[in-house]
């Protein structure tokens, strides 16, 4: 009657090997250590430059117990575990000193870091520690302003070039097109024009309410956005700066940063387990903007110590060469759709590049006139622009063309990135910035855990005194609960928050009550006289139905706040969810598997450790 097929011990049996070995990774704890990253997009970490940091170590005499080589998407970082914080200290200021000659033009972010203990055979079965947030490992906090007057400007500067062409393209005739505050203003020698032009732009400017306003010397377009238009415009630069920061992040290699965006101009930045603050904020604070402007036909390069021609700018262009240009601006990163690394009819490494239609119009007329002069793409960050290629333009093309020249399919790969990255949408400021110390996150840790731990001691105590044998298996059962439901958040990489270790007693507590239901159930099958076998039989039955119940409604609960929570709340609503599916497994599946081997074998059982069953007189 109580006895699990074999099939049943294998399930439990392999539930917990897994689980123990994907909790395992939790006990180990994190190790100082130092991160390696590019500082500018042209500057590349790879394992050359793994090799070169290994012998400038090597040299010094300082020892590390591990170096590792990540690579998420094309942005490579190397990181390097140490022994204590005193070596961390040493190796950082040694690598920052011969990877940045120029320290006030760095090229490789130095920054400090953690990383896990865990042993390498566990990582070699993907087997890591759980996440930690903010509140528990320690990090940086950011809370940023988007300049939505910036968005707002940027985008009528855009608008500004698509009226210039539409004009052009109708025909129409203008004196001069302003952009002044929140307002484009468009100028005409007689109010005809103006209504012309005003009949032209109704459909393509659809966006803009234009207002005509008559002069002596003329007539006048004054646009404006409409309400909508301007809360898409306002709500679309929260969005892209979000994505673009998503990016940027990527740089830090931050497990589970948190980037969303709170209330209407205000973004959260959260990246737990930086501890270099300076360089955080240097990586969220980048300003980029992309530009593709013609350069200078006769010499598109010179030397650093070169005199350029007049009437041009220059920019720098790898290590020792400078790129001379234009000072006009063919297009901007905004106008970039898409960007792609492909080939060219000759096979050779390519980027393939898509403008939107305003672009695609500009670049048309461009290409027309300087078919064979060359062509550079520059990316500016903090007032200083950075060649990224020169290309020479072979003949005329629209909103679709290729950039060819690349020496291998990893450089064009990498210049197709830069290219869709682009810039944000509007300039930001950080208003409020706040460091949590490893050391303040330790003692989060220590006294989150330490409450977990009494937690478990008191209902253990309460359930061997109470329930005796089937109190210990409720305890077993309850650890194991434990172990699975750390294992599980362990195996889907997500974010343990304080809010997370209160979810945790809280399926301790819902674990012990599906015991308590179970155990009671039995004790009321005693009292009404059954033996011992059908008590245990009818107890799990018959308690299973009311367990389901309660967990299936308590579960929607913490759906519901999965879906419609964040940040603190999604962290408690996930491990609040997994922890009810982890406590059905244990509490009853589990459980009953250990009692079944207990009593099982047992034919003739006269009697269960289930403490005092008190029957009613007359039975």
């Amino acid at each position: 009657m109580n006895r699990y097929p074999l099939w049943k011990y294998l399930v439990i049996g392999v539930a917990l090997v897994i689980g123990f070995l994907y909790a395992l990774p939790n006990i180990f704890g994190e190790a100082p250590a130092v991160q390696i990253s590019a500082a500018k997009p042209t500057i590349k970490v790879d394992l050359t430059t793994q090799s070169r940091i290994e012998s400038l170590l090597n040299e010094s005499s300082i020892q590390n117990t591990g170096i590792f080589f990540e690579r998420t998407g094309n942005v490579g970082s190397i990181k390097i575990r140490f022994e204590n914080t005193d070596t961390q200290l040493k190796a950082r200021d040694l690598i920052n000193q011969k990877l940045n000659v120029d320290p006030k033009e760095p090229n490789y972010i130095v920054a400090l870091n953690l990383l896990s203990n865990t042993p390498n055979w566990l990582s070699s079965i993907n087997a890591l520690p759980m996440p930690l947030g903010l509140d528990l490992r320690g990090g940086v906090y950011f809370l940023l302003q988007v300049d939505m007057q910036g968005a707002v400007q940027k985008k009528l500067t855009s608008l500004a070039t698509d009226i210039r062409g539409q004009l052009r393209d109708k025909g129409i005739r203008h004196q001069g097109i302003e952009r002044a505050g929140d307002a484009i203003t468009i100028r005409f020698g007689s109010t005809t024009e103006a209504d012309a032009a005003r009949a032209a732009l109704a459909g393509p400017q659809a966006d803009l309410e234009w207002l005509l306003e008559k002069s002596a010397d003329g007539a006048k377009l004054v646009g404006r956005f409409k309400a909508s238009a301007l809360k898409e415009v306002q709500e679309n630069a929260v969005k892209q700066n979000i994505i673009t920061l998503n990016k940027r992040v990527n740089e830090l290699a931050v497990k589970e940063p948190v980037i969303q965006q709170q209330g209407a101009e205000r973004i959260v930045v959260q990246l737990p387990g930086v501890q270099d603050t300076a360089r955080a904020k240097d990586i969220i604070g980048r300003t980029a903007t992309l530009e593709s402007r013609l350069a200078d036909p006769v010499a598109s390069t010179i030397g650093l110590n070169e005199t350029p021609p007049p009437g041009t700018d220059v920019f720098r262009f790898g290590e020792n060469r400078l790129g001379v240009f234009k000072k006009s601006v063919i297009f901007t990163g905004d106008r970039i759709t898409d960007a792609s690394a492909g080939f060219d009819q000759n096979q050779r490494p390519s980027v393939n590049i898509s403008l939107d239609a305003a672009g695609g119009r500009v670049m048309q007329e461009v290409t027309r006139e300087n078919i064979g002069k060359p062509m550079g793409m520059i990316l500016f960050e903090k007032g200083k622009g950075e060649v990224l290629t020169i290309a020479t333009i072979q003949s005329e093309f629209g909103s679709k063309f290729q950039i060819t020249g690349q020496p291998t399919t990893e450089s064009a790969n990498d210049l197709a990135l830069l290219l869709r990255a682009g810039s944000l949408a509007a300039p930001m400021e950080i208003i409020e910035e706040r460091t949590i110390g490893p050391s303040l996150g330790l003692e989060n840790i220590e006294k989150g855990f330490t409450s977990l731990i009494y937690g478990f001691a008191a209902i253990a105590i309460f359930m061997i005194a109470y329930y005796m044998l089937f109190g210990t298996f409720s305890v077993i059962a309850l650890g194991v609960n434990l172990v699975l439901l750390i294992s599980l958040l362990s195996m889907l990489q997500a974010t343990l928050t304080l809010p997370g270790i209160a979810a945790m007693a809280l399926a301790i507590g819902m674990a012990i009550d599906s015991n308590v239901l179970i155990n009671e159930r039995i004790r009321e099958e005693l009292r009404n006289g059954a033996a011992p076998h059908t008590a245990i039989a009818i107890g799990f039955d018959k308690a299973w139905a009311t367990i389901l119940d309660s967990n299936i409604t308590t579960l929607i609960a913490g759906l519901a706040l999965l879906a419609f929570g964040s940040g603190p709340i999604k962290g408690f609503a996930v491990v609040h969810c997994l922890g009810i599916l982890t406590s059905m497994f244990s509490a009853v599946f589990f459980a009953r598997g250990i009692v079944n081997l207990w009593y099982g074998r047992q034919k003739k059982l006269q009697s269960i450790s289930i403490g005092q069953v008190w029957r009613p007189q007359g039975k």
